[in-house]
């Protein structure tokens, strides 16, 4: 596999896509809920291949790296929510055959790995869109629950419309027109 200026460039646009998602969230009212808006690129990986996984990895340090990294254990979103993201959208690509299963399955790496330690960052809230959580479980269980729920949400329901929206032969003709590459359904 080659990758080329177009699939650089590309990247960069999904790069720069997803660190701004996250910086205007990480600025607004909707920070404190934990639904990262950005994590509904990462499906797409399913139909433009590396530069998506790439650039989703690669916009996601540098949206945690403004928006988490001066706060106290900030360091391990900064390290480890790219190499969540990496997993997903790489296990995203390789189930591109079944966009929908891949999709929740990426939803789950993101939530077990980010919510195994984000709770170190910003604490655990004690309810999740108004449902209250058990006060018995570790704070641990509690942050993965939470953002797995979260990364399903992000991932396997606004991830995928967007995926199957763009996957539609009319879109993916236009996007062919303007040279862009699309990874093809076996």
């Amino acid at each position: 596999m080659k990758f080329e200026t177009r699939d650089m460039a590309l990247s960069a646009v999904f790069a720069a896509l997803y660190a701004v998602l996250v910086a205007i969230q990480g600025l607004s009212a909707a920070a404190t809920i934990q639904l990262r808006f950005a994590d509904c690129l990462i499906p797409l990986s399913a139909l433009f291949g590396w530069p998506a996984i790439v650039g989703v990895s690669l916009g996601c340090v540098v949206g945690n790296a403004t928006t988490s990294a001066a706060l106290p254990n900030g360091i391990y979103d900064v390290a480890f929510g790219p190499v969540a993201n990496l997993i997903a959208t790489s296990l995203i690509y390789v189930l591109r055959n079944r966009r929908l299963l891949g999709c929740v399955i990426g939803s789950m790496v993101v939530g077990v790995f980010v919510g195994s330690y984000i709770w170190m960052i910003f604490g655990v809230p004690s309810n999740f869109f108004g449902i209250e959580l058990p006060a018995t479980w570790p704070i641990w269980v509690t942050s993965i629950v939470i953002i797995t729920a979260s990364s399903l949400v992000a991932i396997a329901i606004i991830g995928y419309t967007l995926l199957t929206a763009l996957s539609k032969p009319n879109i993916i003709e236009a996007l062919k027109s303007k040279g862009l590459k699309v990874v093809a359904e076996k």
